[in-house]
């Protein structure tokens, strides 16, 4: 089950340039009317070998008759270079079932190569991200401005010891029935290879609301596995709830 990575792809758009309050973001997951499982993420500033970073922490989590037929626990973590805005240490800690995977990434960005405590050393391309600086480091470098204006990305990404090109695409507005009520959004559509997760390499959908806060409010995604859908049910900052006066 590969929901903490797909959720990530929605939740960090919403964080700002920099992270001096606390936030928290808390999505439900549905397959199909079953609520299957609630994603969470949190930042704040925070400090690696004794330099500023911006800390992102992810945790999903399977919830009721999912949780006792497939238990899910996975947190993955990203500390991301304030200047650059892009990835200096990455965590994967995944529990499913019996299932275990654990991996911790730094990033050299001078020399274009990460370090991976399972497979060592490898050469990566230039200004290389992960699956959760990946949203924050093209809103900050105002690629998000550039995606609507037409213009489509290629930005690599290495995940799960693996490296990948991720294409993003905007799709154009639709109005959306939420929690909040009815929300104009930017629809966009990041593109991930054929098999790794999707059918196909149209198959996720992002809705970002169309005002100053552009809050990433929904999502839908067709997995090998079945229809995901994903909605945002808290954001807080500094422990006090947001979405009351969105």
């Amino acid at each position: 089950m590969k929901n903490t990575m797909i959720v990530s792809l929605l939740l960090v758009f919403v964080l700002k340039m920099n992270a001096q309050p606390i936030e928290e973001m808390e999505y439900i997951l549905r397959f199909g009317f079953i609520h299957g499982g609630k994603a969470t993420v949190t930042a704040n500033n925070d400090k690696l070998n004794k330099k500023p970073t911006i800390h992102y922490h992810l945790r999903g989590r399977t919830i009721g008759l999912v949780d006792k037929i497939y238990e899910v626990n996975d947190v993955y973590e990203s500390w991301v270079n304030p200047q650059t805005y892009l990835p200096m240490k990455s965590v994967r800690n995944v529990k499913e079932q019996k299932y275990r995977f654990y991996d911790e990434v730094t990033y050299d960005h001078e020399n274009d190569s990460v370090f991976s405590l399972k497979s060592g050393r490898k050469k990566v391309p230039d200004n290389v991200n992960d699956m959760v600086s990946i949203f924050f480091y093209i809103r900050q470098n105002h690629y998000f401005d550039y995606l609507l204006a037409g213009k489509n990305f290629q930005i690599p990404v290495y995940h799960g010891d693996d490296l990948f090109i991720m294409h993003l695409e905007y799709l154009g507005t639709e109005t959306i029935d939420t929690k909040i009520g009815k929300k104009v959004c930017y629809v966009v559509s990041p593109k991930v290879p054929k098999g790794k997760l999707f059918q196909s390499s149209d198959d996720l959908k992002i809705y970002i609301t169309k005002d100053e806060n552009r809050l990433p409010i929904y999502a839908e995604f067709n997995l090998l596995v079945g229809s995901l859908k994903c909605e945002l049910i808290s954001y807080k900052i500094n422990g006090t709830n947001q979405m009351a006066d969105q």
